[in-house]
């Protein structure tokens, strides 16, 4: 059965990697995240140069070199990684960690997430209850959807078959160096291997597999 090894690897530095078993279903991360985060203590002491239109709740990390924008809202708990940079309008909802050198774009909304190392997600995207590899990438106005429209709990494909999660929400679980197109969506519980290619103003669902490229739709 999938296992999260075989879309990820967790960076030796990487500050709440003993909540995140390699062995666990990567579905399985989701709800980890608001236990890491609930677990961590060093929320910033510092002082910032906040811009004044930028709102910074409480149980906020803001790592070294983070560049931050001139207006948008991060609500806690959150984590930012080093050297981030979060662009004009980013909305962070709460429940999000991210790794190092991350680009969390301008008028993005992000919800219990977890994005690795690299990833980028510049304009105009949805990000909740997702995880998204080191040096995966959104497109422009890239959806991952997480919520079925008739509220039942999601099935999940994998090579082995369907998985009954018991979850309703559940975003996209993209593998190291994935990508996503311009407009293109990802259904609730999407699946994309390592190195995989889905391409613009597509809706996919499933699963696709590591280096394949999805040129048409569900």
């Amino acid at each position: 059965m999938l296992k999260a090894s075989d879309l990820y690897s967790i960076p030796a530095d990487f500050a709440f990697r003993d909540f995140f078993s390699l062995e666990s279903y990567p579905w399985e991360w989701l709800p980890k995240i608001k236990e890491a985060l609930a677990n961590f203590s060093e929320w910033n002491g510092q002082k910032l140069e906040t811009p004044p239109s930028l709102y910074i709740g409480k149980e906020v990390y803001i790592g070294k070199g983070v560049l931050l924008p001139a207006f948008g809202s991060i609500e806690g708990p959150a984590y930012i990684g080093d050297g981030c940079q979060l662009r004009p309008g980013v909305y962070i909802r709460g429940n999000v960690i991210t790794g190092k050198n991350c680009v969390l774009g301008n008028s993005c909304e992000y919800k219990n997430c977890l994005l690795f190392d690299q990833v980028e997600s510049p304009h105009y995207n949805y990000v909740g209850d997702s995880i998204l590899g080191t040096k995966s990438h959104l497109g422009a106005g890239a959806i991952l959807s997480n919520l079925r429209l008739d509220k039942k709990n999601i099935c999940i494909k994998t090579p082995e078959g369907y998985v009954n999660t018991g979850m309703r929400k559940i975003g996209g679980i993209l593998g190291e160096g994935s990508q996503v197109g311009c407009n293109s969506t990802l259904n609730p519980g999407t699946i994309l291997a390592k190195g995989s290619i889905v391409y613009p103003n597509l809706a996919f669902a499933g699963f696709l597999g590591e280096g394949k490229t999805a040129n048409r739709g569900i």
